[in-house]
């Protein structure tokens, strides 16, 4: 029993609980704003904590209520309703203050009293008329004419030419200024960088002037441009170590300067000496400075490093400045490579979970090419792990792609190599992007070919060699044909598997048709098919497979519609001249005729293929439709082909084409119907 009442006590005040009136806080309203900003944003917290102390008090008075009744019963609850209600009574009888503002309002008044503290401030009243001309100037739709920009250039440059530094340094203001530097002469802008001559270094590590500089750069003359270099000579390595001060200094070395100036800000690097007199080593590079004395050595070697690993803990790896300032490092240090052997291992260190961040640039690439070279297996195998994430990206860069294929001349795990990036590059939804872009297939024809001089050119095959002849002093053991040969062997499959799946796409980026499309992407094609090779998957099955595919989309069909791939995309009928010749036959450039060469048969092309394209022909009696525009020259060489090989359908092919003679006579415009006139006769 005394559990039934005990529980009807705590009940009764939880089913009153959503009638009871809770007390109305009085809250303060808030104070009018001081003259100082800070002192209105610290009036507003305490106002808040005021608010929010006295919520608090009022709940736990409430939470105290409600136990005071709970104890007494009934009754008191009774007499705690009653007393609630007159409380709910006399609240709602009292007036509303008519002093009392809206959210509004205050709003209102604030802006006010912050618009009057503007003016107040130093060039405020000029700023804002600055501003109300510059809102007029900015316009872009419709752009305002060069008469009245001019005008408004003016007016502005009146009322600012004496507070200028006091404009850049404010976010709005610098504005003003920028778009004042767009518009105007050049005459102007020169007395615009003068006025703010003294002040680059500040304007540098400002958040708003840097761009205010970056203009001056942008639209200023030669002479404006080396007035900023000079300047900000001696602060350089400072300003790579400022967040904002970095940015200027790429912009200023990657666009704004010249070769001399390029040469005379990475001397900087090298120490105080360089810093402070700017002709101190020039005409020297920095190997011949190292090579005067040891001490200039250990001091170059060491400031180098120091500001270079201060900015990637920065986190300015990626600035090609920075990579310039490597590219030295690196170039010491592969010098002698039994000396450094300590500062190499530093220096990977610092860099191999940042190499992604420098193959974007030349002297970013060779860094990287090089640090691989001289890497030690473990290195290589956490550079490795740091890249693959990044393969896409580096594979389809200009740069990038160098590192890649360093990477599958000097790494002895080809295991390693293939899962890592060739399982990543060659899927059938990345394979057609990679055949059509012209880094992207570089590694891929490396695999093939190796450094086919047709595809690379002397100064990157140079370069490739000198990685290839660091890495076989340290670390690298397989002969490199093995090495090559071995990720090859697992590579091919996967490029012929990933093109024979893009048949299947419905995105016309990702599909075949795509592929065929584009000159360098059936140039690659045509390369891969006659690349031979003693993998039986692809001699048996995938290049007949490929064949095919590419027999029914660029031979069949009416070669006389503008749809068809011999008359829409130059390279097909080139292509399909290089599958008709195979390895068997080969253009002398000496006699300037097709000769027979004693190469690897490859099943399928060659002879094979000019019998298959010639009986297409012939089947549809088309013969009078391929003599003519760009198949012409397909039917060239099939007749080049067969004659040389003493194949027994050069006759039917011969016979067919006495037929056609009038028809090539009379097609006097076309190279290639006038060639088979001449082989016929």
């Amino acid at each position: 029993m005394a559990v039934t009442t005990k529980g009807t006590k705590r009940a009764a005040p939880q089913s009153k609980k959503d009638t009871k009136k809770t007390k109305v806080v009085e809250k303060k309203l808030p104070s009018p704003p001081s003259e100082s900003e800070d002192s209105e944003s610290e009036d507003e917290l305490d106002q808040s904590e005021e608010i929010e102390a006295s919520s608090e008090d009022e709940l736990d008075d409430l939470s105290e209520d409600e136990d005071d009744a709970m104890a007494e019963g009934k009754d008191s609850e009774n007499d705690d309703e009653d007393a609630e209600d007159d409380e709910a009574e006399d609240a709602a009888s009292k007036p509303v203050d008519p002093n009392k503002k809206t959210s509004a309002e205050q709003h209102a008044e604030q802006r006010k009293v912050l618009a009057e503290r503007k003016l107040q401030r130093k060039s405020g009243i000029q700023v804002q008329q600055i501003k109300n001309l510059w809102e007029k100037l900015r316009v872009a739709k419709p752009a305002p004419p060069k008469a009245v920009r001019d005008k408004l250039c003016d007016e502005i440059w009146e009322l600012s030419k004496d507070v200028v530094l006091d404009l850049v340094m404010k976010h709005d203001a610098s504005r003003v200024v920028q778009t004042l530097i767009k518009y105007s002469s050049k005459t102007r802008r020169e007395a615009i960088t003068k006025a703010l001559k003294g002040n680059f270094y500040l304007l540098a590590t400002s958040s708003y002037g840097k761009y205010l500089l970056i203009k001056l750069l942008h639209y200023g003359s030669k002479e404006s441009r080396q007035l900023i270099i000079d300047e900000l000579h001696g602060n350089l390595r400072k300003l790579m170590r400022h967040k904002e001060g970095a940015y200027v200094i790429e912009d200023l070395f990657v666009l704004y300067s010249t070769q001399e100036q390029k040469l005379q800000m990475i001397r900087e690097f090298w120490g105080s000496e360089y810093a402070v007199f700017k002709d101190s080593g020039k005409g020297k590079t920095v190997l011949e400075i190292i090579a005067e004395s040891s001490e200039k050595k250990q001091l170059i070697m060491s400031n180098l490093f120091g500001t270079i690993k201060a900015s990637v803990e920065k986190g300015s790896t990626g600035f090609q400045i920075l990579h310039a300032a490597m590219k030295e490092y690196t170039g010491i240090l592969a010098s002698d490579l039994e000396v450094h052997d300590k500062q190499i291992r530093e220096f990977i260190e610092v860099l191999q979970e940042q190499f992604a961040e420098l193959v974007h640039t030349q002297e970013g690439s060779d860094v990287a090419c090089t640090l691989l070279s001289v890497a030690n297996a473990k290195e290589r195998k956490l550079i490795i792990r740091a890249m693959k994430n990044h393969t896409q990206e580096l594979v389809k860069n200009e740069y990038g792609n160098l590192v890649l294929i360093t990477l599958f001349m000097t790494v002895d795990d080809t295991v390693l190599l293939t899962k890592s990036f060739s399982n990543e590059i060659f899927t059938k939804e990345t394979i057609a992007s990679l055949a059509k872009d012209k880094w992207a297939r570089r590694p891929m024809i490396y695999l093939l070919k190796g450094l086919d001089g047709r595809f690379f050119n002397p100064l990157v095959k140079a370069s490739l060699a000198k990685y290839e002849e660091l890495a076989y002093k340290k670390t690298s053991k397989k002969e490199q044909e093995q090495r090559r040969s071995e990720l090859a062997v697992k590579a091919i499959p996967l490029i012929y598997q990933s093109l024979l799946a893009t048949t299947e796409s419905e995105d016309p980026e990702r599909s075949f048709d795509g592929i065929l499309n584009v000159n360098i992407a059936t140039q690659f094609l045509t390369e891969l098919i006659l690349t031979s090779t003693d993998i039986a998957e692809v001699n048996d099955t995938l290049r007949p497979k490929l064949l095919d595919v590419i027999f029914e989309k660029t031979v069949k069909g009416d070669v006389l519609e503008d749809y068809h791939l011999i008359n829409k995309v130059p390279f097909i009928s080139r292509s399909l001249k290089s599958l008709i010749q195979g390895n068997e036959f080969k253009w002398n450039n000496e006699t300037k005729k097709l000769v027979v060469v004693k190469g690897e048969e490859i099943p399928g092309v060659g002879t094979d293929f000019a019998v298959r394209v010639l009986d297409e022909i012939m089947s549809n009696d088309q013969l009078t439709s391929w003599v003519s525009g760009q198949s012409a020259f397909v039917v060239v060489s099939i007749y080049e082909v067969l004659k040389l090989g003493n194949h027994k359908k050069i006759k039917e092919l011969t016979k067919a084409l006495g037929k056609e003679k009038k028809t090539l006579k009379a097609d006097k415009d076309n190279k290639g119907a006038q060639l088979l006139l001449e082989l016929i006769n």
